[in-house]
């Protein structure tokens, strides 16, 4: 009996982790790490469309970018700086970005007001990185 009971121990202290690993890996293969869609019901490692969809999504601050030049277009650029500013507060990673953004603004701003106009709007959000967008635009 003692033998016995040695012997099923040993046997499950062998199989038994065996099974745990194996089981794990194979759950996390079924999870649909993708949103479902017609064409990818299960997403693995060595999917093809794993790369396809990592590039689809953007970075915070290019989404940012997009919605100022929109504002910008449909308002003007104060409101856009200071959705920025707003922005950058709400989201301290975004305020890496805060230059290149304001600068992006500035050179749209010339694009649309001309260089004159888009200087009145100049405010300094991200150290006048906007006026430095005006000036290159210029």
């Amino acid at each position: 009996m003692n033998q016995a009971a040695r012997r099923i121990g040993r046997t499950l202290a062998l199989v038994l982790p065996v099974v745990l690993v194996l089981s794990g890996t194979l759950a996390v293969t079924r999870v649909p790490w993708a949103a479902p869609s017609a064409d990818s019901q299960v997403l693995t490692a060595s999917s093809d469309t794993a790369s396809t969809q990592a590039k689809a999504a953007r970075a915070p601050y290019e989404v940012l970018r997009d919605q100022l030049l929109t504002e910008l277009q449909v308002k003007n650029p104060g409101a856009a700086l200071t959705h920025l500013q707003a922005a950058t507060n709400g989201r301290p990673s975004l305020a890496q970005h805060c230059a290149e953004l304001a600068r992006a603004l500035g050179r749209a701003a010339v694009a649309k007001y001309g260089a004159r106009q888009a200087q009145k709007f100049s405010r300094p959000v991200c150290d006048t990185s906007f006026a430095s967008g005006v000036a290159q635009a210029h």
